[in-house]
């Protein structure tokens, strides 16, 4: 484990990065700023490291502004229709930050802000608890809420991201992970080859501002279907309404609710990288990285494109808040949030043919 200074906000918060190791070779690093994971290097088939989320090399590139590369979003990720809500009888305004509708907590939602960190004993392997206090009328949410992620390594080549929450006050909360993965290493050409399988037989369909419109549908038959592996990019021409790929939540077929099941599975045929990912939440959103446009300078000054990375946010339905038929996403007094994400990486070898 090591702690080092990644740098000082521009109200003179200092903000630490804590690298995290395995005996596979297996590196994360997370900075405190926005529970940050800004650096995952990995094994390929010939045993060369890559680092495979999007990112920066430094604070300053982090504040200037980004689409979320790595961050704890919330309180509630994802949108919520016309950045509004009632909650025991009371409406509540959130800000309007995508289109007509709020999105990942706001103009300074949890992303933005600097948590406590500490390292913490596990025996499953290194670990770094992050915790953060919002206040009630943080971004428009009601309540005192106290956080805590904690990002552990493990020996059998999994990142497990546990998320933890109290609050004094009935609030929506709806956290995840919003990594950009790129299993060929980030800024490595686009991820439309890498093959993916996701553990969801429905997913809810959305209307032309990517809120839900209440039906869940089944996948069978339709561009939606990943519960046989294929290309990421094999039916891109198919979607409508679309900038260019997917940006859909998807149901994750349980046994029961909470269960820690399968939500996805991720092969780059190229570096022979395979990445599963497991979760507690019933939802998980594929987002193709439409909006990426060359843009960005990321890290050693490499650029990041169109497609170039995906995203597999493990949480609860987009618009929940607004839709009682979905899963709630309301935290009681007296009552805890809990869930788990677990990414498991496994490097595949010459003799398993890539």
């Amino acid at each position: 484990m090591e702690k080092t200074k990644f740098g000082t906000t521009s109200n003179g918060q200092s903000v630490d990065l804590f690298t995290l190791t395995n005996p596979n070779g297996l590196i994360a690093k997370i900075a405190t700023y926005g529970a940050i994971l800004t650096e995952l290097h990995i094994p390929d088939r010939q045993g060369n490291v890559a680092d495979v989320v999007l990112g920066f090399d430094n604070l300053d590139s982090y504040l200037k502004g980004h689409p979320h590369f790595g961050c704890t979003t919330g309180r509630v990720a994802n949108r919520i229709a016309k950045g509004k809500f009632s909650l025991n009888g009371k409406e509540f305004s959130l800000a309007i930050n995508n289109g007509p509708n709020h999105l990942h907590g706001g103009l300074q939602g949890i992303d933005k802000r600097v948590w406590n960190a500490t390292t913490v004993d596990s025996v499953s392997g290194e670990a770094v608890q992050l915790r953060y206090f919002s206040p009630d009328g943080e971004e428009g949410y009601p309540g005192n809420l106290n956080l805590q992620v904690t990002y552990i390594l493990t020996a059998k080549n999994e990142l497990q991201i546990d998320y933890y929450a109290t609050c004094d006050q009935p609030t929506p909360i709806n956290l995840t992970n919003h990594s950009y993965f790129n299993l060929a290493g980030a800024a490595e050409g686009t991820i439309l080859d890498h093959e993916l399988l996701l553990n969801a037989a429905f997913f809810t369909p959305v209307d032309e501002t990517s809120i839900p419109t209440g039906e869940i549908l089944t996948v069978a038959g339709y561009i939606m279907d990943f519960t046989q592996s294929k290309q990421i990019g094999s039916d891109f021409g198919k979607i409508q309404g679309s900038p260019g790929g997917y940006d859909h939540n998807f149901v994750v077929n349980k046994s029961f609710p909470g269960e820690l099941a399968l939500a996805a599975r991720v092969r780059d045929p190229k570096s022979g990288r395979t990445m599963e990912v497991f979760t507690t939440e019933p939802g998980v959103q594929l987002y193709t990285a439409n909006y990426l446009d060359g843009s960005l300078t990321g890290k050693e000054g490499r650029t990041y494109s169109k497609n170039s990375a995906f995203c597999l946010e493990c949480q609860h339905f987009p618009d929940s808040v607004n839709q009682p038929h979905f899963p709630t996403v309301i935290l009681n007094p007296g009552r805890e949030y809990r869930q788990t994400t677990i990414h498991r990486f496994k490097p595949a070898t010459n003799a398993q043919g890539g």
